[in-house]
């Protein structure tokens, strides 16, 4: 369990503190998907921007007076077969990220509306309801995770 979670001794009882550690979990995760697409997505620009101006001085300038030509060109070199195959593939690792990082947000957004829903029941104690706000403040301060409304 995270440190800053452990110290809320009687603040929180054990199962508010496992919830409050899974949602810290959960924004990890969006965090670590979020940057591996933007990783994803930059390299997946500067290598099609990379490929097509490759292309463009290799097959296109030498051989614009014929489309017939200039697809032979592309043909004839297996290179540009891999190329473009690598180029694919990244752009769909691209996407395929995208939707793992859209997952991740839902999770975490989900289980952080439920614990805005459930917080009259996980601070029961008129002096646990008093004292939430250090809790709200906790992680949002250590976590960036706003725990006082449900709008992102």
């Amino acid at each position: 369990m995270e440190s800053p979670i452990r110290m809320l001794d009687d603040r929180t009882d054990q199962a508010t503190r496992k919830m409050l550690e899974k949602v810290v979990e959960r924004k990890q995760k969006f965090n670590r998907f979020k940057s591996w697409h933007l990783i994803a997505m930059w390299a997946t620009v500067f290598i099609s921007f990379l490929f097509f101006f490759y292309i463009y001085k290799s097959v296109m300038q030498p051989y614009s007076y014929s489309f017939a030509s200039m697809f032979s060109a592309f043909v004839s070199k297996s290179s540009n077969f891999y190329l473009l195959v690598f180029t694919v593939g990244l752009y769909g690792l691209m996407n395929l990220l995208r939707e793992k990082r859209e997952k991740a947000e839902k999770e975490f957004h989900a289980l952080r509306c439920e614990i805005i829903d459930k917080s009259k029941d996980l601070w029961k104690k008129e002096d646990e309801w008093k004292n939430r706000h250090t809790v709200f403040e906790m992680m949002k301060k250590n976590y960036d995770i706003n725990l006082y409304h449900e709008n992102k």
